[in-house]
């Protein structure tokens, strides 16, 4: 498929999306929130520092219903930095895999997030991932590499970075640990290709967050629920490893994004958890 050419706006966006990236990188850890597109306007009227939807119903959206996205984030200080939810619905792994499928969905797909300021578009994705019953798992480890290569090329060419997400295992059966995670960004060695880390996910596996040093080079984003529950945080005394966690994110010097990705609302949750985390990352 041939990739769009973007449009003038597009690109002054994009432009500028790059320039917010090199200063995310310079300053703090920036403060955004996954939800769906009807939330833009209200992470910003909250505080947050950007706002992250879904890289899937991004690329689901009408042409016209695109047109007034992306006009609405022009408009706004804030910009989509991170998507989640790569992929919703093709397959990477399994007898169904449909190269030229893939490939004709992410390159639109990534044209959208760049136009909206995306750098980061993160790939959980269970449902793309899951190993069919009976399948061979070294065989889906080798296609899941192969499509990270493939997806690390496309969104080179948009100065994008897809990231591995590790996923519980009631959600996803393959790759539920940053350590998981790290070896398969190791074993893909592609530029373009890193990880983030979810804590929600890390505390349902049980992981010794001490892989946040182990994998400090390669982790470039963050999400955040807390682990009874799922919900936004907002009090250090829910979790007994949040001090902890909190402190290693600290300690590797990391700079970019953490998203809160979890139940609640801006209404009911956004102060007190804003609150949270500038406490607990200051």
């Amino acid at each position: 498929m041939e990739v769009p050419t973007l449009s003038r706006r597009r690109l002054l966006i994009s432009l500028s999306a790059a320039a917010l990236a090199a200063h995310v990188r310079m300053g703090e850890v920036e403060i955004g929130v996954c939800g769906p597109v009807d939330d833009f306007a209200k992470a910003e009227q909250f505080g947050c520092d950007y706002f992250e939807p879904s890289a899937a119903a991004v690329a689901a959206l009408s042409e016209p219903a695109f047109a007034d996205f992306e006009k609405r984030v022009s408009k706004s200080k804030l910009r989509c930095e991170c998507f989640n939810s790569f992929i919703r619905t093709l397959p990477v792994v399994g007898r169904a895999v449909d190269r030229a499928a893939l490939t004709a969905y992410m390159n639109p797909a990534l044209d959208r997030c760049r136009a909206l300021g995306g750098t980061i578009v993160v790939w959980g994705s269970a449902s793309s991932r899951n190993v069919p019953e009976g399948y061979s798992r070294d065989q889906a480890w080798q296609q899941i590499k192969t499509f990270l290569g493939m997806a690390g090329d496309l969104a080179k060419t948009r100065r994008i970075v897809v990231a591995i997400e590790p996923l519980r295992k009631q959600e996803s059966n393959i790759i539920n640990s940053g350590a998981e995670a790290l070896g398969l960004v190791r074993e893909v060695n592609h530029p373009n290709v890193k990880m983030i880390i979810d804590y929600y996910h890390l505390r349902q596996e049980n992981e010794d967050p001490g892989i946040l040093v182990q994998a400090r080079d390669a982790i470039v984003h963050l999400h955040f629920a807390n682990s009874n529950g799922r919900a936004w945080p907002k009090n250090p005394d829910e979790d007994p490893v949040y001090g902890e966690f909190f402190e290693l994110v600290k300690n590797i010097g990391f700079r970019g994004g953490l998203s809160i990705d979890g139940r609640g609302t801006f209404e009911a949750d956004a102060a007190a958890s804003l609150a949270f985390f500038k406490r607990e990352l200051s």
